[in-house]
C-alpha cells in the first residue's frame, strides 16, 4: 500500500489522474487509516487471499492458506466483478497491479482490453540474473509460479530491486529502484541509543521480550498490530501501536532496525543508513529471499531467530553508506513516468 501511495503522488506531481484504488483485505489486514488520508480518489475494498498464521502468529501455513483460498472462492469472484465494475466507471487508459493476485486473474478472465502493469519486488524472481538463496527448490518453483499469476497477461513487470539490472526482454522484468515514501526523503537521520523493533506478526513479541529481559540496558521502541500489546513495560522496552509518522521518526533517529524481512521497511532502512537485523517469517519464502538479497547487498544481518547479541555486536562495525543505493532509489519517478508512457504511444 506504501509503495501505491509512491506511485499516486508521482504521477500526480507529473499532472495524470489516478481514479480510483482498489485493495484487496483479508480478516487479518485492514486498509489503514494512512492510507485514507493521503489518498484523495475513491478506495474500494475487496475481498482477496491471505496467508493463514499459526496459533503463535510467527509461521506462515501454506496448505491451509491454499485451501482457505478455494473455500473463499465465490467471495474473490465477487471481488472480480467489483473491479470489472469500476474499470467501466472510470475507463482508464492503464491498470497498474502490486502484485495482487487478483489483477492477473482480472486480466484473465475479463481482458479489459486496457494495458496492465504490475509493480512488485518478487517480480526480480523471474530475471535470470537475479541469485535465489541455496534450496527450498519448491519454493522457489512456486514463488516464480505464482508471480507470472499475479501478472497475467500484463504488458512490463517493475521489479523492485535494490540494485539494477539489465532490462529481461523475454518476461518483461525490469528491474526497478524501490517505491519509498515521501516522508522517507524528507527524514532528519540522526543516531540515538535505541534499537527499533518492527513486528507485523506480533507472536514474535514474546521472543523480544525474553530478549529485553536478559539485555535490559538496551533500549527498546516496538512497533505492532497487537493493540493488546500496547504500552510501556519498563524504562527501556515499549511497544506502540503501527502509526506511519512516529514509526518512521524512529527509524531515522535509531541506530538499527529489527524486524521481518519485509521488503518495504528494509529499503527504507538501507535508505536511511539504518542496518537491519532479519527474522524472515517461518515458511514465507518471499521474505527469506529479501534478507539473502539484503545481507548480499551490505543491509545487515539475517537469523532464523532474534538473536539480538550477533546486531549488537555488528553495529560497532557497520559503516556502509550506501550512496550508490541512494541514488539509484531517487531515481524512481524519473523511470516511473518513462515506463507508465507506454499506454500513450
Amino acid at each position: 500500500m506504501t509503495q501505491a501511495i509512491s506511485a499516486y503522488n508521482m504521477l500526480k506531481r507529473a499532472g495524470n489522474t489516478v481514479s480510483c484504488l482498489i485493495i484487496g483485505i483479508n480478516p487479518h489486514r485492514e486498509i489503514p487509516e494512512f492510507v485514507k488520508q493521503q489518498i484523495d480518489v475513491e478506495i474500494v475494498a475487496v475481498d482477496c487471499p491471505g496467508f493463514v498464521m499459526d496459533s503463535k502468529l510467527k509461521a506462515v501455513k501454506l496448505i491451509p492458506s491454499v485451501l482457505q483460498t478455494f473455500l473463499n472462492l465465490p467471495k474473490f469472484i465477487k471481488s472480480l466483478r467489483s473491479i470489472q465494475e469500476k474499470v467501466k466507471e472510470y475507463q482508464p487508459d492503464i491498470i497498474i497491479n502490486f502484485y495482487n493476485p487478483l489483477g492477473g486473474l482480472y486480466s484473465f478472465i475479463f481482458r479489459p482490453g486496457v494495458p496492465l502493469v504490475c509493480i512488485a519486488h518478487q517480480y526480480i524472481y523471474l530475471h535470470p540474473d537475479y541469485i535465489f538463496p541455496e534450496g527450498k527448490k519448491m519454493d522457489r518453483w512456486a514463488i516464480k509460479l505464482y508471480s507470472r499469476f499475479t501478472a497475467i497477461k500484463s504488458l512490463k513487470k517493475l521489479a523492485l530491486s535494490f540494485y539494477p539490472l539489465p532490462y529481461y526482454e523475454k518476461e518483461a522484468v525490469l528491474a526497478f529502484p524501490p517505491l519509498l515514501r515521501n516522508a522517507v526523503f524528507r527524514a532528519e537521520v540522526k543516531t540515538d541509543d535505541f534499537l527499533l523493533v518492527y513486528l507485523v506478526n506480533s507472536g514474535y513479541a514474546e521472543d523480544i521480550t525474553q530478549w529485553h529481559n536478559k539485555h535490559p540496558e538496551v533500549m527498546l521502541h516496538c512497533f505492532t498490530d497487537n493493540k493488546e500489546l500496547i504500552g510501556k513495560r519498563d524504562e527501556t522496552l515499549e511497544f506502540h501501536g503501527l502509526d506511519e509518522r512516529s514509526f518512521l521518526e524512529r527509524m531515522a533517529n535509531c541506530k538499527g532496525l529489527i524486524s521481518t524481512a519485509g521488503f518495504e521497511s528494509i529499503c527504507e532502512a538501507k535508505y536511511l543508513g539504518k542496518p537491519v537485523f532479519m527474522v524472515p517469517v517461518k515458511g514465507n519464502y518471499e521474505q527469506f529471499c529479501n534478507a539473502h538479497d539484503a545481507c548480499k547487498t551490505g543491509t545487515g544481518l539475517r537469523d532464523e531467530r532474534f538473536n539480538i547479541n550477533r546486531f549488537v555486536a555488528y553495529l560497532q562495525t557497520n559503516l556502509d553508506t550506501n550512496e550508490e543505493y541512494r541514488t539509484w532509489v531517487n531515481s524512481a519517478e524519473e523511470k516511473l513516468l518513462e515506463a507508465l508512457s507506454i499506454w500513450k504511444n
